[in-house]
């Protein structure tokens, strides 16, 4: 998208709706995100809210917001048609993509899940009931489908077309409850993210409104006071994880699952763009359960369990600071990927490089809680992808991330 024209928010919609084909265990059309997009010309920032939410009625679906809500920061903030964002994806769910090595190792974890749901267990178990290989070719007619009709009716024709009435019925056969009136009014919101000061960088994190926002404010306002003194400065790792037990103390979490179904990518581009998304389906494979005929995995509600915490550790971030520097990073899955944005926003605040994998600390729980940042310092931009999980990283020739 970035070769052919597209801005920073062309490159993470196409990514997003790619990644909803081949990662549907955190990005599935049935979930929800966060997303911050940052000029660095102008200096303008603001943060589209999206998450999936509870129905009025209960249930253990959740209304999803992940489509509403990367329409609508492309319509504001894309160079390219539509169409062409959601083409790829649709072509991918049709012809086949093979398992990657992120998704293969969540499928084996979740097979237990996968085995309830018809249509997952056709596309990602074999004849005898084991998970595909990494590698193996897998394919998503009904999805291809849902995707087209996207592609061509824009967000309403999930939303307010056939394929959300197939998503209703679904639910309310199921005991979903998710009503009518709610799934097609459902709204993206924009708003102002937070901003702290970390040393040198000024962060512009989600507002603590969002559950995301009060957790990372949290963890960062404790890593702040840490640094100011010089067991702080000293031990930078030691500092990060007192602020993470803090943090956790404070709201009172406890235990976590292993996966939380979530995932996170930024994007930047030659015009000063930068865009930072972390989107959930609040456990792998949301709900588990797939609206026939659509291919759309339906998240879990929030009020589900533990399903709400998945949206607590969403960390898109978006950091300046003096000269051209510029982070743009996604923590995702947990508080240890909180954590790690946290770690590479302290270097940067304190004018340290960023510019190799090893600079940016991994979570220690790959693949399931992940970080991806993206680094530009002195003109050069580097894609920094969690070193201790599955990530990847890609340059254009703008030059762009």
């Amino acid at each position: 998208m970035l070769r052919q024209g597209g801005s920073a928010v062309d490159a993470a919609a196409v990514m997003y709706f790619a990644l909803s084909v081949t990662y549907p265990v955190a990005a599935g059309l049935g979930g929800g995100g966060i997303c911050i997009v940052h000029n660095g010309a102008s200096g303008q920032t603001e943060e589209f809210d999206f998450l999936a939410r509870d129905a009025a009625s209960g249930g253990a679906y959740a209304v999803p917001g992940n489509v509403r809500g990367f329409a609508l920061m492309q319509s504001v903030y894309g160079r390219l048609p539509w169409q062409r964002v959601v083409a790829p994806a649709e072509s991918m769910a049709a012809a086949g993509f093979p398992i990657s090595l992120a998704l293969a190792a969540r499928v084996t974890a979740a097979k237990d899940v996968i085995r309830l749901d018809a249509n997952l267990a056709a596309e990602f178990l074999d004849e005898s009931g084991a998970p595909k290989p990494a590698g193996a070719v897998v394919s998503n007619p009904d999805l291809a489908v849902t995707l087209g009709q996207i592609r061509t009716g824009g967000a309403n024709a999930l939303y307010r077309g056939a394929v959300g009435a197939r998503i209703i019925a679904y639910s309310q056969t199921q005991g979903g409850a998710i009503g009518v009136p709610e799934f097609a009014r459902y709204e993206a919101l924009r708003r102002q993210p937070q901003v702290m000061q970390i040393g040198n960088a000024v962060v512009y994190l989600p507002d603590r409104a969002v559950g995301a926002g009060a957790f990372a404010g949290s963890l960062f306002d404790t890593l702040n006071r840490a640094l100011q003194t010089p067991t702080g400065v000293n031990d930078l790792q030691a500092s990060v994880i007192v602020a993470v037990k803090n943090a956790l103390t404070q709201f009172g979490v406890t235990a976590l699952p292993a996966d939380l179904g979530a995932t996170g990518f930024a994007a930047t581009d030659a015009n000063g763009q930068s865009v930072s998304c972390a989107v959930t389906m609040n456990g792998p494979f949301g709900s588990g359960r797939s609206a026939t005929g659509t291919g759309v995995m339906l998240a879990r509600a929030p009020s589900s369990g533990d399903a709400g915490l998945s949206a607590a550790f969403l960390t898109p971030v978006i950091a300046a600071g003096g000269g051209d520097f510029s982070l743009a990073a996604a923590g995702a899955g947990g508080p240890n990927a909180t954590a790690s944005v946290g770690y590479a926003l302290a270097r940067a605040g304190r004018g340290e490089s960023m510019v190799r994998a090893g600079d940016l600390r991994s979570t220690g729980a790959a693949p399931n809680e992940t970080v991806n940042a993206i680094s530009c310092q002195s003109g050069l931009c580097v894609a920094l992808p969690d070193p201790g999980g599955h990530g990847l990283g890609a340059s254009g020739d703008n030059p762009a991330q």
